[in-house]
């Protein structure tokens, strides 16, 4: 491995409390020093002056689609487009063919993530066998297997294999990560159910829906003792739950996607000029009112929500060029992650510091991944040489057909956003670097 060094940046490490002018120096894969002015003869030099360094952005939830679903994305295709957002850790949801509900078929995925990923991919077994919803999958072997968490994704579980699921998993050391939703209240919703949805004739997914399962899954959460972790989080009251559940002692953690601080049910209308009934806006849970982003965006400052993770969905484009009710949930994000948080940043509704503390910090405590990858998740001396440098200023039109994912699935198509990736180290190595950022 190489010795970089990488010098003149902004250093915001929030694990560590640093924000201060200096150099990184990563040597063995790992980092050595961070701050200040640091001398290393015959490194290997990556410029920072005017770019925020920063560890290495942490994804607890994103599909990478292999094995069984190549034409919406490979390892190879989607570890890049996460590379290009920033993030040099990835936990791959379960929802692929075979799912990885034993421990050889979570051999079968770690190997195509030992030959293809460019990124650090780590698993998340599925809570049942085959994602059916039936009986517990072998969850003390996805545990020995390496699996961070465990969820049947899209899939809500029925409260008694919950109950089951967080007894076992706790006495395991894995956390429960669930997609909150009451299926006979969401039923066929294809987005918010509200004032858009009725303007387009739609049909929606309540609020309820989200609600009433995050405070049964609390409730379960709190008679099991077993870790929960509720993902892509979308409502106030449902912001507000996990707060009372937090002032509780509860362990309850959340996470919110860059998709739902930045974008509202209204992208499904459409405006000039983009159409209404607009497919590539179809995501689940939908995209809320601008109510519940401005409540995200208050839970996300005040530390409530946890983490920042994409919940990127790639999609094969003939897959959403239909009728909106038939296309299927997801949006392509890897790639603009960063820069709906840094806009965000920049118009004052979202502390940069926090947001980065949720890419980074964040996660890496939410599925304890220090117990996987020592010290990951910080610039501290040791750590994994892992480290994202972007430009906060750097303005770009978002240009579907140039992302590495093979998904072009993204309702921000054309939209000029503020902050760019420049380089990525990932393990030591330097993985990703345009022209400016590489001297």
């Amino acid at each position: 491995m190489s010795t970089i060094l990488i010098r003149g940046g902004r250093l915001i490490d929030p694990a560590a409390g640093l924000d201060q002018p200096g150099d990184v120096l990563i040597e063995g894969g790992l980092v050595q020093a961070a701050g200040g002015t640091i001398e290393a003869s015959g490194a290997e030099v990556v410029e920072a002056a005017g770019c925020i360094v920063t560890p290495g952005f942490i994804d607890l939830h994103a599909h990478l689609r292999e094995p069984g679903f190549e034409q919406k994305g490979t390892m190879a295709t989607e570890t890049e487009a996460a590379l290009r957002g920033g993030f040099t850790t990835v936990c791959s949801m379960p929802n692929t063919e075979p799912a990885p509900d034993s421990a050889p078929a979570v051999e079968g995925l770690l190997q195509i993530i030992a030959q293809d990923a460019r990124v650090r991919v780590l698993p998340v077994g599925s809570t049942t066998a085959g994602r059916r919803g039936e009986r517990l999958a072998a969850l003390s072997e996805l545990a020995e297997a390496g699996c961070v968490a465990i969820s049947d994704d899209g899939s809500p579980i029925a409260a008694d294999l919950m109950r089951n699921a967080l007894t076992l998993a706790a006495a395991l050391g894995l956390v429960v990560a669930e997609h909150c939703d009451e299926p006979s209240l969401s039923r066929n919703g294809s987005m918010h159910e509200g004032a858009v949805s009725e303007r387009l004739g739609l049909p929606g997914q309540p609020v309820a829906a989200e609600t009433a399962a995050i405070a049964r899954n609390i409730e379960l959460c709190e008679l099991t003792g077993g870790r929960l972790h509720i993902m892509h989080i979308t409502t106030a009251r449902g912001v507000e739950l996990v707060a009372r559940a937090k002032e509780r002692g509860l362990p309850v953690t959340c996470e919110v996607t860059p998709s739902h601080l930045f974008l509202t049910d209204e992208a499904v209308a459409g405006s000039d000029p983009t159409p209404a009934y607009d497919t590539s806006a179809k995501v689940n849970p939908p995209l809320r009112t601008e109510t519940d982003r401005r409540a995200l965006l208050a839970g996300l400052n005040a530390g409530v929500i946890d983490a920042i993770a994409t919940d990127h969905a790639p999609h094969a484009p003939e897959e959403k060029l239909c009728e909106f009710d038939l296309a299927p949930f997801g949006i392509s994000c890897a790639e603009t992650a960063l820069a709906t948080v840094t806009t965000l940043a920049a118009r004052g509704e979202l502390d940069l510091g926090v947001a980065l503390g949720a890419l980074t910090q964040g996660p890496a405590a939410t599925f304890a991944l220090g117990d996987h990858v020592s010290g990951i998740g910080t610039l501290a001396a040791g750590a994994p040489g892992d480290v994202t440098i972007f430009d906060p200023d750097e303005r770009w039109a978002v240009d579907p057909s140039r992302f590495a994912s093979k998904g072009r699935n993204t309702p921000l198509a054309g939209m000029e956003l503020l902050g760019r990736v420049r380089a990525v180290v990932v393990a030591g190595e330097l993985r990703h670097a345009v022209e400016t950022a590489h001297v």
